[in-house]
């Protein structure tokens, strides 16, 4: 068991060991969102969701009952436009055969999950995927919830599950593996962080000798 916990930390993400999975992103549940604001939980998960389309990493969406919860936010479905979403009542994305078949389908086990919110969308599929069999890695600032004692009760019991916790652009930059990569300017793009941004208008000046 010390072997497998340690080779599923060690591992790298590929582009060809990955999947994407975006849970309940969805308009209602957005509103209740306090742990991070929500204009910065939106840009995240575009950008994440944008960074790894670059990288040709696949994606699958999913929402709970969106006549309760409203639809996804419109930023991700312009981000993915030609993205079929994969309605369920359960409360555990698992626990719809259509999402567990379709992630099965993908045949990759690294598991990239962000949710809405962190200690139920997020926190739920991520146990259940690391139990069976998966690597699941928990992006956190593409996830939220509605207060704090969520947000670490959540995170607390992922780390105890042996979920991978991490960030936004942190699994994109792995999964680039090289910034001589023609993809790194599109990535790089996509994840529009700021500093970023001045590092490559910095090379662009360098490159032109200037």
């Amino acid at each position: 068991m010390e072997t497998k916990i340690i080779k599923r930390y060690h591992e790298r993400l590929t582009p060809d060991n990955a999947v994407l999975l975006l849970i309940d992103h969805q308009v209602g549940l957005l509103t209740g969102v306090r742990d991070i604001p929500v204009a910065e939980l939106k840009h995240n998960v575009v950008a994440l969701a944008k960074a790894v389309t670059v990288l040709g990493v696949p994606i699958i969406v999913t929402a709970t009952s969106p006549e309760m919860w409203g639809p996804i936010i419109p930023e991700l479905i312009d981000a993915l436009p030609e993205i079929s979403i994969i309605n369920r009542t359960t409360v555990n994305a698992f626990d719809e055969p259509r999402f567990a078949k379709a992630v099965e389908a993908t045949g990759r086990k690294k598991l990239i999950i962000a949710g809405v919110s962190t200690e139920v969308c997020l926190a739920f599929p991520a146990i259940h995927a690391t139990s069976s069999g998966y690597d699941a890695y928990g992006v956190i600032d593409a996830s939220g919830t509605f207060s704090e004692t969520k947000r670490i009760t959540g995170l607390l019991r992922m780390v105890q599950a042996g979920v991978i916790v991490t960030d936004y652009s942190t699994v994109a930059v792995e999964m680039l593996k090289d910034n001589a990569s023609p993809k790194a300017g599109p990535l790089y793009g996509a994840l529009d962080m700021p500093f970023a941004g001045l590092v490559g208008q910095l090379a662009e000046a360098f490159a032109k000798g200037r």
